[in-house]
C-alpha cells in the first residue's frame, strides 16, 4: 500500500508537469522568468527524490529540491522587480540564492546523466569568474561579480536563457506526446507495421529492427530508449533465427541511435534548433527526413551484404502480424500522427499547439485496447503510466538544458565563443573542409562524454558561427553538427546505445562497436554529404534537385556498405569504394 501511495503521489506530479505544460500553450503570453523557474521547480522532485536508493538519499535530496523550489518560487513571484534590475543582484541573500541554483543546477544534471557535463559548467563557471587572470587571446576583461551571477540567474542570459525556453515551451510538449503515445498500443503498433512491411524478406527479423527502430525513435528521441524497448522484442527473435550475436546487438544500436535523426522530435534537436538559426520547425523536418532515409537505406544496405556473409532468415510466417492486427494497432500512431501534421501544415498551427491536440487524441486511445473494445480501467492505468514517464522524461531533458544553459551564458558574458572560432578559422587555415574535420573531432570528443543535444549545443555555439563565416547555409552548420555529435552512440571507448544492446544480448561490446560502425557508415559520411550535396535538405525549396542528390548519395552510400561488409575481390571493393565516394560527393564536383 505504501509502494501503491508513492507511486500515486508521483502521478500527480507527472501530470501536474503535463497540465502546467500544456495549459501554458493555450493560457497565453506567461512571463519567462514564470514560466522558467516554475519549468524547473517542477523537474526538481524527478532529479533529486525520485529514484533515490537509501533513506539518506532520499531525505537530502527532498531538502536540495525543497531549496530549490524556494528559490524558483522566489523568482517567479519577484519576477517584475528582478526584470527592473537588469541582471545585477542587489543584497547578499541574492548573491546567496544565485550560487545555490546554480550548484543545483548542476548537480541535479550530475544525477541523470553523470559528471561530465556539471564538470564542463563549472569549468565555464571558473572561467567566468577568474578569466581575467588568463593572459593572451584566451583572457578576458572581467566581470562584476553581482553582474555575473546575476545575469546567470535572475536574467534571461543563463538559466532561463533561450535554450531553456525551448524546453518549457515545445520540447516538454513533444516528451509529453511521446510518452502519452508510447503508454498504450502504439508500440505494438511499430513493431507489427514493421514486421509486415519487412518480415517476410532476406535479414527480415533485423529489418524488422530497423523500421520499428525509426518508427519508435522519431517519438522517443532516445537511442538508450529505443534499445531497451523494441531491442526487447527484436534481439530474442534475431537470436532465434540464427543471427550473429554482434549482429543483432549492432542492428539494434544501430537502428535505434537514428530516432536522434529522425523527423519529427530528432531528441529535442530540431527544437533547439529552431530556437538557435531562427528557422521554422517545419523547414527543419523537412531538411533532416532524406538524411535521416538515407541513414536506413544504408543500414538496410549494409543487412544485405551481410547476408552474402551469414544465412539471415526472415521471420516465420506464423510469426508474422495478421493484416487486421496491422490495420488496429497501426491506428494507434496514425491518428495522433495525422492530428499533429494537419494540424502543423494543414491548419498552420504552431508546432506546439498541434502538439496538444495530438496529446488529447493520443490520451483517448489509450481506453481503446488491440481487439478493439474500449476499457476504460485500462485506460486510467496506461494514462497514470504516461503521466509517470513524462515526468521522469521530462525532469531528464530539461535538467541537461538547463546545466547547457550555464555554459551558453558564460560563452556570451566572456566572449569566449568568439574566441574559439577564430581559433578554428586560423586552424583551418580559412578553408572550409579542414574546419569541417576539426567540428566533427570536437563534437565526437565532446559527445562522448555528454548526451547529444547538449553535446550540440556546445558545438554549434562555438564552431557554428565559423562554419557559417566559411561560407555555409545556417541549417547546414546545425544539421552538420548535431549529426557529428550523435556519433558516441556507436563509437568506441563511449558507445551508450552498443553497451546496452551488447548487455541484453550478451555479447562483448567491442565486436558489437566494431560491426555497429560498419553498419552505421551513414553518421560518418551522410553530414559530409550534406555539405557536399546542399540540395539534400532543400526538400522544401527544390523537390527535384533534393530528391535527385537522395539518389546518387543513396547509390554511393549502397556501394560502398557493399564494399565494407558484402563478399567480393580486392579489385570489386575497390570499385566499389571509388564509385560509392563519388556518387556520394558528387555535388563537389558539379561546383
Amino acid at each position: 500500500m505504501q509502494f501503491l501511495t508513492a507511486r500515486h503521489c508521483w502521478i500527480v506530479l507527472g501530470a501536474l508537469t503535463c497540465v502546467f505544460h500544456i495549459g501554458l500553450i493555450f493560457y497565453g503570453l506567461v512571463p519567462n522568468l514564470v514560466a522558467r523557474p516554475l519549468h524547473m521547480a517542477l523537474i526538481l522532485p524527478w532529479v533529486f527524490v525520485f529514484g533515490a536508493t537509501t533513506r539518506f538519499s532520499s531525505v537530502t535530496g527532498s531538502v536540495i529540491a525543497a531549496i530549490g523550489i524556494a528559490g524558483c518560487i522566489w523568482i517567479a513571484v519577484n519576477h517584475q522587480m528582478l526584470r527592473n534590475q537588469y541582471g545585477f543582484l542587489e543584497d547578499e541573500f541574492q548573491v546567496t540564492l544565485a550560487v545555490v541554483l546554480l550548484l543545483i543546477v548542476m548537480d541535479g544534471a550530475r544525477r541523470m546523466i553523470g559528471w561530465p557535463l556539471p564538470l564542463v559548467a563549472l569549468a565555464a563557471l571558473l572561467y567566468g569568474l577568474y578569466g581575467q587572470h588568463i593572459p593572451g587571446e584566451f583572457g578576458h576583461a572581467g566581470t562584476p561579480l553581482r553582474s555575473f551571477l546575476g545575469t546567470l540567474v535572475v536574467a534571461e542570459g543563463g538559466i532561463w536563457g533561450s535554450l531553456t525556453g525551448v524546453s518549457v515551451g515545445v520540447v516538454a510538449i513533444f516528451v509529453i506526446f511521446g510518452a502519452v503515445l508510447n503508454a498504450g498500443e502504439a508500440g505494438q503498433g511499430f513493431m507489427n507495421v514493421a514486421s509486415a512491411a519487412a518480415g517476410r524478406l532476406v535479414g527480415g527479423a533485423a529489418k524488422v529492427s530497423v523500421l520499428s527502430s525509426a518508427l519508435f525513435g522519431s517519438i522517443s528521441g532516445s537511442a538508450s530508449a529505443n534499445v531497451a524497448s523494441t531491442g526487447a522484442i527484436t534481439l530474442p527473435a534475431m537470436t532465434k533465427l540464427g543471427y550473429p550475436k554482434r549482429l543483432a546487438a549492432a542492428v539494434e544500436a544501430v537502428a535505434s541511435s537514428g530516432g536522434q535523426i529522425m523527423p519529427p522530435l530528432m531528441g529535442a534537436g530540431a527544437f533547439v534548433m529552431v530556437e538557435l538559426t531562427g528557422v521554422p520547425y517545419a523547414q527543419i523536418m523537412l531538411a533532416a527526413l532524406l538524411p535521416a532515409i538515407l541513414y536506413f537505406l544504408a543500414v538496410w544496405m549494409g543487412i544485405n551484404a551481410y547476408a552474402q556473409r551469414f544465412e539471415l532468415k526472415a521471420v516465420p510466417a506464423d510469426q508474422r502480424p495478421t493484416r487486421r492486427a496491422v490495420l488496429i494497432t497501426s491506428a494507434f500512431f496514425m491518428v495522433p500522427f495525422s492530428v499533429l501534421l494537419l494540424a502543423m501544415f494543414a491548419s498552420g498551427f504552431t508546432p506546439q499547439y498541434a502538439a496538444a491536440l495530438a496529446i488529447f487524441a493520443a490520451i483517448a486511445a489509450l481506453f481503446f485496447d488491440a481487439t478493439p473494445r474500449s476499457n476504460v480501467a485500462q485506460g486510467f492505468a496506461r494514462l497514470g503510466d504516461a503521466m509517470l514517464t513524462a515526468g521522469k522524461q521530462v525532469a531528464m531533458i530539461a535538467a541537461i538544458i538547463l546545466c547547457a544553459s550555464i555554459i551558453i551564458g558564460v560563452l556570451g558574458i566572456t566572449g569566449l565563443g568568439v574566441k574559439i572560432t577564430s581559433v578554428i578559422l586560423s586552424g583551418s587555415g580559412g578553408a572550409l573542409w579542414p574546419a569541417l574535420l576539426l567540428t566533427a573531432l570536437a563534437c565526437l570528443l565532446l559527445g562522448m562524454e555528454v548526451p547529444t543535444t547538449a553535446a550540440y549545443v556546445i558545438c554549434v555555439s562555438v564552431a557554428g558561427p565559423a562554419l557559417i563565416e566559411l561560407g555555409l547555409e545556417p541549417l547546414q552548420a546545425h544539421l552538420f553538427v548535431f549529426w557529428f555529435a550523435l556519433l558516441s552512440t556507436i563509437t568506441p571507448p563511449v558507445c551508450g546505445a552498443v553497451f546496452i544492446a551488447a548487455g541484453m544480448i550478451g555479447e562483448n561490446w567491442l565486436r558489437v562497436a566494431v560491426t555497429a560502425m560498419a553498419l552505421g557508415l551513414g553518421l560518418y559520411i551522410i553530414p559530409l554529404s550534406m555539405i557536399a550535396n546542399p540540395s539534400l535538405i532543400r526538400l522544401g525549396q527544390e523537390p527535384l534537385w533534393a530528391l535527385t542528390a537522395f539518389l546518387h548519395v543513396g547509390f554511393g552510400l549502397s556501394c560502398l556498405s557493399y564494399a565494407l561488409i558484402g563478399k567480393g575481390s580486392a579489385l570489386l571493393r575497390l570499385v566499389l569504394i571509388i564509385l560509392g565516394f563519388a556518387t556520394t560527393f558528387a555535388g563537389l564536383f558539379a561546383n
